[in-house]
């Protein structure tokens, strides 16, 4: 069993919590009250197919995906990947009653952290709804109101609230598909049950990495975001800081990676004594030279 495949069913019992956030009725009270022993490779029927299946490394066919922006126009998803630029992925749709909008605000503080960065500039974010009915009208709302909770009215260049129709829901099963987010629809609550995940890609249309929940720390976002762009992005002290942390899959979270510190501290202590030896060894060359004029 591959790392990811094993990560990914340790990871259910999260799911479970976290999927059925949007209708919690009858659905999450069963999930609340099935067995202790339940294996955590095993998903309840009732959210069977609604799991996240980590794709790190699969490259979504950008080429190929069409869907419509807040204007209604069609948009291949290729138009938002930019050389150097990493797109931050959120799927879910805009009518969600609850995680969908805790997800959107969690990700919206996280971005308010990383003050140097900003959507269309250092990043690109694509928020796509799931539900073929919602229309560009209910997502040029959502992405007003984002905006407005954001506080940046220059990120709209690089903010994008897509939508798919009945014609095209293939298009946004595709891109679900290819970046591992299951959902499903639950006819009796009329509501979406799915993960609360964000999926950070490469300029190229590469996974590169998942950040999971509803609250997300804004180191995490800015380092994923970073280490997406092979950095590209950021400057000398972010590259840094990407050098000294790493991902660590059982936290889910970035940590600090002591070895690359102290190997960082190290190369350090080593530019800094060598440039002491440097400025020494030019004083007492300047000196002699100065005795040696004099006489």
């Amino acid at each position: 069993m591959s790392v990811n495949a094993l990560s990914s069913m340790k990871f259910s019992a999260l799911i479970l919590a976290l999927v059925h956030l949007c209708a919690p009725t009858t659905s999450f009270a069963n999930i609340k009250t099935a067995p202790a022993n339940l294996d955590v490779g095993q998903v309840p029927k009732e959210i069977k197919g609604a799991e996240v299946t980590e794709h790190l490394g699969d490259t979504v066919s950008i080429n190929d995906i069409t869907l419509r922006d807040e204007t209604g126009k069609p948009v291949k998803l290729a138009e938002f990947f930019h050389k150097g630029r990493p797109v931050l992925l959120n799927l879910g749709y805009y009518g969600c009653p609850m995680l969908c909008s805790m997800v959107l605000n969690g990700m919206t503080d996280s971005m308010k952290g990383v003050t140097e960065w900003t959507p269309g500039r250092e990043y690109e974010i694509l928020s796509v709804s799931i539900d073929p009915t919602e229309g560009p009208e209910l997502a040029a709302k959502k992405k007003q109101a984002y905006l407005e909770s954001f506080g940046r009215p220059e990120a709209a260049s690089g903010w994008h609230f897509l939508t798919g129709t009945r014609q095209t829901e293939d298009q946004i099963r595709k891109l679900a598909g290819q970046v591992g987010f299951g959902y499903k629809y639950d006819a009796e609550q009329k509501q979406y049950a799915h993960g609360a995940v964000l999926v950070v890609l490469t300029p190229e249309g590469r996974v590169s990495r998942y950040l999971y929940g509803m609250k997300f720390f804004a180191k995490d976002l800015k380092l994923a975001l970073l280490e997406a762009s092979n950095g590209k992005i950021g400057n000398v002290i972010e590259r840094i800081l990407l050098f000294c942390y790493r991902y660590d899959p059982q936290s889910r979270k970035y940590s600090v990676y002591l070895n690359r510190v102290m190997q960082a501290g190290s190369a350090g202590t080593i530019v800094l004594f060598g440039g002491y030896l440097a400025v020494f060894w030019r004083g007492q060359r300047k000196r002699k030279n100065k005795e040696g004029s004099l006489t």
